[in-house]
């Protein structure tokens, strides 16, 4: 009941009982008279423990809005908003209703003492956790004053106005009475064998200079009217609960002691309830199973493909299509593409990944990831074969070219390639030009070589002029400079004595006779095959043969058997020597 009444802005007090006021404090007040049924519920004023109703029957409040709460255990509480007009005074009845039924056993008990009229509370806080004040729980004597509880482990709260007096946790066995001591707190625990005999009790019992506080354990009950539903479908959870002003549901929160709610839940849920109250703690669970299953599919057709590819051009590429399908989700995925419907199909025209020379065996993995909101997910993968070969351009690079001794002294051609190695110069150009249409951006190494005889740096550009003589030459011959390069290396990479037998040994084009000449001056063979110019094939690092001309006709000009072609006088570091040709 809320009593309309002229409304005053000021500033709440709760003015001490009985107590005289200043003219002007007075001024700005007014009154409730409370006329309560039980005379013993218990009064707060704006969240303030303040006393019995009937020791504080008269309220003076400052004006404004307030509101009042009035309870008792063994009664419903009751709340009143009440509007107080400075000056006036207003009547508030209230008649608290009885919770019906009676209190079983076992039981435990609490005596507090030095609570006087504090409010005591059980596990909570709030008026819905009251169970009585000090006085009626401060002895055990003759005249029964005792607080009737379950057994079990309580928060008990002793409050004051707007403060706690005392609040700690407290242990009561069966048949077992705890003391505490207010502020100190449990005192002992002794052996209270009224326990043991008492039944069934009722919730509040008062008498002369005696009262018995009776406290429930709560009660809950929850169930679920579907306990297995599809992903999104839903279920009806019902609960009841009796003598627990706190009731939650995980998953949920805070709900009313008994209703329903639909619940929609995304994959397998144990809903609990928790029921609080004065009397402790119970719970109640019911669990609902979701079908969260997808179906998925995912092929390839056809499964293998084959690829060709000779220098840049790409002769076979054959194509697949992936198709795919999912049911009962809501995202598809596929690795190499993103997000997808959940059926479709897609082409595939594929690159492997080589890119060098050879043959190709690929596989490319496509994975399938569908899920839905229920936790739902499925996996599918198919594997592409990619088979085939990457090849390059046949190129004719034959042998390395040869020069005579002390040759070129400039960068004519005619003055030092001989015929033989004009020859084969014209050979590689041809072959080279062919390969170019295939491999543009190919290039040739052309490496000089020089023997071991004469001054490092005058081999050094010794073996330039026949790199660049050769350059020379394939340029002349339609060439692209661009595709050309020169490397020197002087005598610093010479071929050994055992090499050269090595490379007469691999020479298909010498008789054993031939071989066994070439032997007997192994030291002429050696310089011989060490005045060239090696080619390279810079993409592929295909080399020239090191299979010096024993049979070309210019073998003796070239090799240098007859009579020496000069002699010149070399100046190196300041000091003069003399070089053979």
């Amino acid at each position: 009941m809320k009593l309309h009444l002229p409304w005053v802005p000021l500033v709440f007090s709760v003015v001490a009982f009985g107590m005289a006021m200043p003219s002007m404090a007075q001024s700005n007040d007014g009154k409730v008279v409370l006329h309560v049924t039980p005379k013993q519920a218990y009064v707060w004023v704006d969240g303030r423990a303040i006393s019995e109703a009937s020791k504080h029957h008269s309220l003076t409040l400052a004006a404004g809005d307030h509101k009042i709460v009035l309870a008792n255990y063994g009664y419903a509480a009751e709340t009143r908003d009440v509007t107080i007009v400075a000056g006036k005074t207003q009547a508030l009845d209230v008649t608290l209703q009885p919770v019906s039924g009676t209190v079983s056993g076992p039981f435990g008990a609490m005596t507090i003492e030095g609570a006087d009229r504090d409010a005591v509370l059980l596990n909570g806080k709030t008026p819905d956790y009251f169970v009585g004040h000090g006085d009626e729980f401060d002895n055990d004597w003759i005249w029964k004053q005792e607080l009737v509880v379950p057994p079990g482990t309580y928060q008990v709260t002793v409050q004051s106005g707007d403060k706690d007096a005392w609040s700690g946790s407290v242990d009561v066995a069966a048949n077992k009475r705890v003391v505490i001591d207010i502020p100190k707190g449990v005192r002992k625990t002794v052996d209270w064998p009224r326990g043991s005999k008492l039944t069934s009790i009722p919730r509040f019992t008062v008498g002369t200079a005696s009262a018995t506080v009776a406290v429930a354990k709560p009660t809950a009950q929850l169930s679920s009217t579907v306990a297995q539903v599809n992903c999104g479908d839903s279920s009806q959870l019902k609960w009841t609960t009796t003598d627990a002003p706190g009731v939650q549901i995980s998953n949920i929160g805070s709900v009313a002691a008994n209703g329903d709610q639909s619940v929609q839940p995304k994959q397998n849920t144990t809903y609990e309830l928790t029921a609080t109250g004065p009397g402790g703690t119970v719970t109640s669970s019911t669990a609902v199973s979701v079908n969260n299953a997808i179906q998925a599919n995912l092929q390839l057709a056809p499964p293998e493909i084959h690829y060709r590819k000779i220098g840049d051009k790409v002769v076979q590429n054959d194509g697949s299509a992936l198709s795919w399908s999912a049911s009962n989700a809501s995202n598809v995925a596929i690795d190499q593409f993103g997000n997808v419907d959940a059926n479709g199909n897609r082409p595939l025209q594929i690159t492997p990944k080589q890119t060098t020379p050879g043959n190709i065996d690929e596989t490319i993995t496509y994975t399938l990831t569908a899920t839905n909101g229920c936790g739902g997910s499925e996996t599918r993968t198919a594997a592409l074969h990619i088979t085939g070969t990457i090849e390059n351009p046949e190129l004719a690079l034959s042998r390395s070219v040869y020069f005579p001794t002390n040759r070129p002294r400039n960068l004519k051609s005619d003055a030092a390639l001989l015929p033989s190695e004009q020859d084969a110069l014209k050979t590689l150009a041809d072959s080279f030009k062919a390969y170019l249409t295939a491999v543009p951006d190919a290039h040739l190494v052309l490496g000089g070589h020089a023997d071991k005889r004469g001054p490092a740096n005058y081999n050094q550009s010794l073996s330039e002029r026949r790199a660049e003589l050769a350059k020379k030459f394939l340029v002349e011959q339609g060439i692209p400079e661009a595709n050309l390069e020169t490397k020197a290396y002087g005598k610093t990479d010479n071929l050994t004595v055992d090499q050269v037998k090595q490379l007469l040994e691999q020479n298909p084009n010498l008789s054993a006779e031939e071989r066994q000449k070439a032997l007997a001056k192994i030291q002429t063979v050696v310089l011989a095959n060490n005045r060239r110019v090696d080619i390279t094939l810079s993409k592929t690092g295909q080399e020239s043969a090191r299979m010096y001309p024993f049979n070309s006709p210019d073998y003796a000009a070239l090799v240098n058997r007859g009579k020496p072609l000069e002699a010149k006088v070399v100046e190196n570091a300041g000091e003069k020597e003399k070089i053979k040709n």
